[in-house]
């Protein structure tokens, strides 16, 4: 330009040539040649890494715990593996801050969106809404970290499993994994519920609990292996992806296609270990003993299988190429299906159907026009059933087929929001003896607790952090539940809102009082007599039903020395090592208020079902139960009574048995012999 200095009007050269500039994504990339090039190597984010190989940032954290490699070579492995979205950024001055749109008590696939599959472990870019950050509490509970604060969980004390069980599971140690996981979970999902406290950009209390247990060792299989994993069994069902990691069923976080690098004598080749079929591709899926399986890349697809981006044929390398060496090598796969959960639509599950094998594969062409790879997939014989459930259930919801053994549709005959059927597939017996359907407990004389409440002040629905609320301030400060409903811990005492509270009739802090939440059906067990399961799957922390019956005194129980198998005791004792509730630490809690889980019950309660009660009068004793009784106190007129509620100790999938632990009398005359089959069995039980 005229009238300017500078070196570029000092100094004579061809502009064009400066002007003459590609956009960086049109560059062709340049490669070794295929003599001097190091080996293809995938790995996934959890490892293990071969030699030679360094993780990029933030799997190449410090500190992280060392491990024997898989098959083929001395591998490492990071010991805080977490996708690169679930790492926050410090919020802006301005107190703007990006939010995701879900606690993780929403969607359980790991990108937010049940209808985005992401096989080959890259998720496609998602719109996110600035919000303004909510004004500071006024009041911060105590133990708590001030509203908006970023808490940091506090690891320093916290043992990790040994090395022998963070690489070799068996199915106790899975099922504390589990518990461990979503203990963390609810917790984080509750802070959030109240915005007590910032945990970071993404919320996500799923992602931020695989992170923590993946930090301080709390995980189990992490050594890849073909076929089966050790205490994961076929039927288990998984509400989040990080879920399966931290258990080693499925090691990608996003991927749907896990594989290792096996050495051979002349080479070294990727074989598939699991894949992850939910609806992402346009798989064939219906058939309950044959899966046709789309491979990875050419695009995002969405739950119908269509097709979101540029359109790109696929390639045979990473999980495709290690489909196809399977086929040959006709090694066993694991093979999980993503289902919508039957009660609630919105919710994806993952469900473990067995080990599979490939018995064909061919290319085809998407209705996009680009070539796709299939994988036919036959399940192995002789194996439990797990997705046939589902299908079969889903039937008779439906109509489509009725239930075989079904004695009565409803044996509550409408006493209940949901039906409740009798079914015996076993013999001709007809059903139980003849009771009175209860809802409730039912109190024959006043056993008030001693001091005068008339509940809440709240004029719409109690909202969690709102101290000013008198029922949450009884449960220390907490809302007892996460926004949709499932308990986040176990309490001496529960106090939910009662019929005498202002608030909505379906306020959140009323989960007990609102009837059956899933299908559930009584039937004749082998040996046991009749007990209860249901038709839907259960998430842990979910309310089940009450203890119905009528309230009798410990002096009349006592007089009566006539056998009865339908009485609720609280004065025998439980397995006081069964802890459920997060460990403060691992959320940045510094209170310890949270790891009491012994009861407070102010008197002896004693209900008896014989006569009168409802579908809890079938649940059957273990000693590894799936569902645990807490006391629940709300009141009525004024006066407080204490109910005892069930609730799910961990994810239960449809058609397992209810069971819960009975505890021992003092007195050996009332103890009967167990035949509950658990390893663990006491002998004896009531």
């Amino acid at each position: 330009m005229e009238g300017v200095s500078g070196p570029s009007s000092q100094s004579s050269f061809d502009k064009s040539r400066v002007l003459d500039v590609k956009p960086l994504r049109t560059l062709v990339p340049v490669f070794p040649n295929p003599p001097q090039a190091p080996p293809f190597v995938c790995s996934s984010p959890f490892g293990p890494f071969p030699s030679g190989f360094t993780p990029f940032y933030p799997f190449s954290m410090a500190g992280n715990q060392t491990e024997d490699g898989q098959q083929g070579g001395d591998f490492g492995t990071p010991a805080a593996a977490v996708p690169l979205r679930s790492y926050g950024t410090p919020q802006m001055r301005g107190g703007a801050h990006v939010s995701g749109a879900s606690n993780g008590d929403t969607w359980s696939s790991m990108d937010g969106s049940a209808d985005v599959n992401v096989r080959d472990g890259a998720t496609g870019s998602k719109k996110r809404t600035a919000r303004q950050a909510k004004a500071s509490q006024k009041k911060a509970r105590k133990g708590a970290a001030p509203s908006g604060e970023i808490r940091v969980p506090d690891l320093k004390n916290i043992v990790s499993l040994p090395q022998a069980q963070r690489e070799d599971g068996n199915r106790e140690l899975v099922n504390f994994i589990m518990i461990q996981f979503d203990a963390v979970r609810r917790r984080l999902s509750q802070l959030e519920d109240s915005n007590e406290a910032s945990t970071g950009l993404i919320k996500r209390a799923d992602l931020k609990a695989g992170k923590t247990l993946m930090t301080v060792g709390f995980r189990t299989n992490s050594r890849k292996r073909l076929g089966a994993v050790p205490g994961v069994e076929i039927g288990d069902i998984f509400y989040f992806r990080m879920e399966m990691c931290v258990t080693g069923l499925h090691a990608q976080s996003m991927g749907g296609i896990d594989y290792m690098i096996v050495k051979s004598e002349s080479d070294e080749e990727p074989l598939a270990v699991s894949i992850v079929s939910s609806g992402g591709y346009d798989d064939n899926a219906d058939d309950q003993d044959v899966l046709i399986y789309t491979g990875q890349g050419g695009g995002n697809y969405s739950g119908k299988g269509k097709q979101t981006g540029e359109a790109s044929d696929q390639k045979l390398e990473r999980g495709n190429l290690a489909l196809e060496r399977s086929a040959r090598r006709q090694n066993h796969i694991r093979v999980i299906r993503g289902i919508r959960d039957l009660v609630n639509p919105s919710i994806k599950i993952y469900v473990y159907d067995g080990l599979y094998s490939i018995q064909d594969s061919w290319i085809d062409k998407a209705k996009s026009g680009v070539s796709t790879f299939k994988y036919k997939l036959i399940r192995l014989p002789g194996q439990p059933s797990a997705y046939a459930i589902w299908q079969s259930v889903l039937k008779w919801k439906e109509g489509l087929s009725s239930r075989p053994g079904l004695i009565l549709p409803d044996l509550t005959s409408g006493a209940e929001n949901l039906p409740v059927s009798l079914v015996n597939d076993l013999d001709d017996e007809k059903g139980p003896s003849y009771f009175t359907y209860l809802r409730a407990v039912k109190y024959t004389k006043s056993h008030n607790l001693g001091e005068s409440s008339y509940g809440c002040s709240c004029n719409s629905a109690c909202a969690a952090g709102d101290l000013n609320c008198s029922c949450i301030r009884k449960n220390g400060g907490d809302f007892p539940y996460t926004s949709n409903g499932v308990l986040v811990s176990r309490k001496p005492l529960l106090h939910e809102c009662g019929p005498s509270c202002p608030c909505f009739a379906n306020c959140k802090n009323k989960v007990s009082q609102s009837g059956l939440k899933v299908r559930l059906e009584v039937f004749k067990t082998r040996g046991r007599g009749w007990g209860l399961r249901s038709w839907d799957p259960i998430r842990s922390g979910t309310f089940i039903c009450e203890y119905a019956g009528e309230v009798i005194d410990k002096e009349t129980y006592d007089r009566d020395e006539s056998e009865n198998a339908y009485i609720f005791d609280t004065c025998r004792a439980c397995d006081k090592s069964f802890k459920w509730n997060c460990n403060p630490p691992l959320v940045g809690d510094t209170a310890v208020g949270d790891l009491n889980e012994d009861y407070d019950i102010p008197f002896p309660l004693i209900i008896n079902a014989k006569d009168s009660g409802n579908v809890s009068r079938f649940m059957n004793h273990s000693c590894s139960p799936n569902v645990f009784w807490q006391p629940v106190v709300y009141d009525h007129n004024g006066e407080s009574y204490i109910h005892i509620a069930f609730y799910a100790i961990r994810h239960i999938p449809p058609m397992t048995e209810l069971t819960f632990d009975y505890g021992i009398s003092q007195s050996e005359n009332r103890r009967k012999r167990c035949f509950c089959g658990s390893p663990n069995c006491k002998g004896y039980f009531g």
